[in-house]
């Protein structure tokens, strides 16, 4: 029921920086939560982080301090940026929305980073 589109992956440089957007089909401002996920080759899918429905923000230990998530309520965007980027910040990166009906996954975009 609800479509997501994410894009801004690419190859970056150790040390780099990337912002990666997604866009929903529907009114985010509708939606409990949104997040980012990542997954790596031989690796589980692992959060990166959330924003709920009234702005408050959560980060997993390995980006805390090197990623932030904002919106844009008249867009229907968030984008995740992502700083001082590592090899193991290498994976898959899926956007992810939850409603009162379900949650649903975008088809990812491919992150990078080269040593």
């Amino acid at each position: 029921q609800v479509q997501l589109v994410e894009s801004g992956g690419g190859l970056v440089q150790a040390g780099g920086s990337l912002r990666l957007s997604c866009v929903a089909s529907t009114n985010i401002e509708s939606l409990p939560a949104m997040g980012w996920y990542r997954q790596a080759p031989g690796k589980q899918r692992e959060l990166v982080g959330t924003i709920m429905d009234r702005g408050q923000t959560h980060f997993a230990s390995p980006v805390k301090g090197r990623a932030t998530i904002s919106r844009d309520n008249a867009k229907n965007t968030i984008d995740l940026q992502m700083n001082n980027l590592r090899p193991e910040d290498t994976a898959v990166y899926y956007c992810n929305a939850v409603d009162r009906r379900g949650g649903y996954w975008g088809q990812g975009t491919q992150v990078t980073v080269s040593s």
